[in-house]
């Protein structure tokens, strides 16, 4: 597979080639990097293919370029890896190297009809806000909003809630699982919990009689299990609005797919071969 990357990119060296932790690594191969030029690839648990590069070194365009090179090779039947990241970072020593927010993921297009595609075929808006954008590879999104780091996101989120939109807001907070679990950084992921819990108030309160809000997550990520890879997957599912039950209990669910099957159910939309909605579980 490098063999192949380095063929259709022109390189003449990649560092690294390892499964481990994308902190450690720039730590062990950032400045070889700095000397080289050449990228740091490496892998994790989950199906990816990471490219690491100091942004003096290798500008954050060129990075994208050689990261979008990657996804052609990989959606290959015989590699059908699931996601390439670019992870620029920037600082001059391995005590400095910092990543850097110009983070992209560029992922498989290798699949289905999502709630997304339902939503806007729907002529409803569908807001992506965060990297939500680069997850569903700029599938059915109609307005996409970057942001760097969980504060902005929030910010954001409650602009987008003031506008009075008329579909669905999806917001990814991502300094909870990268600047904090991945690191293993259990005062940071504590803090970052707390700054959320603190906004809620402000998002609830601008919310209209008939919004629902879901708070949930793509995975666990305790930061204090001796791993930096993903700790779990069940997740959380909160749910608010003023037509909401208090206190419904919607029990472990089958899969995931029954959040994306009650969203579209609450929309009145054709429904997706997959979950099981809850709306007359919740509904007030």
């Amino acid at each position: 597979m490098i063999e192949e990357f380095k063929a259709r990119t022109g390189l003449k060296g990649i560092l690294c080639n390892e499964v481990g932790s994308g902190t450690e690594l720039l730590k062990k191969y950032g400045e070889e990097h700095i000397k080289t030029g050449y990228p740091i690839i490496y892998t994790s648990a989950d199906s990816v293919f990471q490219i690491a590069a100091h942004e003096d070194v290798i500008p954050v365009e060129q990075l994208y370029k050689l990261c979008e090179s990657a996804r052609e090779m990989l959606a290959k039947e015989e590699y059908n890896v699931g996601t390439v990241i670019a992870r620029p970072f920037v600082g001059d020593s391995a005590e400095n190297f910092k990543r850097t927010y110009n983070r992209k993921d560029f992922e498989s297009e290798k699949f289905g009809k999502t709630m997304l595609d339902e939503i806007k075929e729907s002529g409803k808006d569908v807001i992506a806000i965060g990297k939500i954008e680069d997850l569903f590879s700029g599938r059915g999104i109609t307005k996409t909003i970057h942001t760097e780091g969980n504060a902005d996101g929030i910010e954001k989120t409650i602009e987008e809630i003031k506008n009075n939109n008329k579909g669905l807001i999806f917001t990814n907070l991502v300094d909870t699982d990268m600047l904090y679990g991945h690191r293993n950084n259990i005062e940071g992921y504590a803090r970052a919990l707390e700054y959320f819990d603190d906004k809620l108030p402000e998002i609830m309160n601008q919310m209209s009689d008939t919004d629902c809000l879901i708070v949930t997550a793509d995975h666990g990520n305790d930061p204090s299990t001796p791993s930096t890879d993903h700790s779990r997957e069940y997740i959380p599912i909160l749910i608010y609005g003023k037509e909401i039950k208090q206190n419904t209990n919607i029990g472990t669910r089958a899969t995931y797919a029954d959040i994306s099957a009650t969203i579209l159910d609450i929309f009145n939309l054709d429904k997706l071969p997959y979950g099981e909605s809850f709306r007359k579980e919740i509904e007030a």
